[in-house]
């Protein structure tokens, strides 16, 4: 494997692509906290999702531009793109490569109602020969941009069901580097335990396939060392994290870097950084709400004196000025 997929060590840790949470300014500050020498080599990003049929949109296009920025520090960086249409996915892979990015995911697993009603996420599930050629459109748009990337797909064990022996080896039958499975089905969503035994046959499949592709385990990991521990136990060669990353800068590093100072000293001046820097990259009137940032805060500030009313006032704030006034008097309240 002569992509970047083949230089990561393994096991190799991934950052969920997540709606409204995996931005450039969350990505931003995981990347300045959680990577550094000794793990570049074993964390890779995914962007939020973005719609293929939107690129194909001048206006929308325009609207969708700031899903697909990203900076050099954040490399190895994928772009997550869906849709149901085989020519435009072929033209948004096309923009998207055209942009440098490390690879590119298809997402055949998002359970939201409007990207199901698409005919797109995990609805392809439930079009095995709609997927593949969604597979190969992708291929072909990175390939008339005169790149090289590979693909990889991000999905399901099923929509209503489990139907992995059905569902899986028609995506292997294609050409994708790396394949993510959420360990439920669409109708589960989260609302049940991550089924991480799935896993084996899954792995068993691929092994069939006679391919070289990398299988990613997704669901309900907690921590690093939890991640470890799936990767160890279970026979992934990577594990995708999502939502116990939520105000941990430090997730894929272990730990702040300055022990002289309180963990809750640093984390707050880390979200006044967050906040900062999605004021300049991402606040109306050019791309998003201020209450997008918002739902950052109750991942940040928890589990210590004065939180909730700390929480209650920065659920008032419409910029990181305003935050920073609040979270430096918090601070030095409690130095009094």
């Amino acid at each position: 494997m002569k992509n970047f997929w083949g230089k990561l060590d393994r096991p190799f840790f991934c950052l969920a692509p997540m709606s409204d949470v995996t931005d450039i300014a969350f990505r931003t500050i995981l990347a300045k906290y959680g990577k550094n020498r000794e793990n570049k080599n074993k964390v890779v990003f995914w962007t939020e999702f973005v719609a293929a049929d939107g690129l194909c949109n001048k206006l929308a296009k325009k609207k969708l531009s700031h899903i697909l920025k990203f900076k050099e520090q954040e490399r190895p960086i994928v772009a997550q793109v869906f849709g149901a249409n085989p020519e435009n996915m072929k033209k948004a892979c096309q923009y998207i490569a055209s942009l440098d990015f490390d690879g590119i995911d298809i997402n055949m697993g998002c359970p939201d109602k409007s990207v199901i009603n698409q005919g797109a996420g995990a609805a392809l599930i439930k079009t095995p020969e709609l997927a593949r050629k969604i597979i190969r459109a992708a291929i072909e748009g990175i390939k008339s941009a005169g790149k090289n990337i590979p693909v990889s797909v991000k999905t399901r064990i099923g929509f209503n069901k489990e139907e992995i022996d059905t569902w899986i080896p028609e995506i292997l039958k294609e050409d994708i580097s790396a394949l993510t499975i959420h360990l439920r089905t669409k109708k589960e969503m989260s609302d049940v335990p991550a089924n991480w035994d799935y896993i084996k046959k899954v792995k068993k499949l691929i092994e069939k396939s006679g391919k070289e592709i990398l299988l990613i385990g997704n669901g309900d990991v907690k921590d690093l060392e939890d991640a470890k521990e799936k990767a160890l136990k279970y026979g992934c060669d990577g594990i995708m994290i999502g939502r116990g990353v939520f105000g941990n800068p430090w997730f894929f590093n272990s730990a702040p870097s300055n022990f002289e100072r309180s963990f809750i000293e640093q984390k707050l001046e880390v979200l006044i950084e967050h906040t900062q820097i999605f004021d300049k990259e991402l606040l109306q009137p050019k791309h998003k709400h201020f209450d997008v940032m918002k739902k950052h805060f109750k991942a940040y500030v928890n589990g210590f004196d004065g939180a909730k009313e700390l929480r209650i006032k920065l659920m008032e704030t419409e910029n990181s000025k305003e935050v920073k006034a609040i979270v430096d008097n918090f601070l030095k309240s409690q130095k009094m």
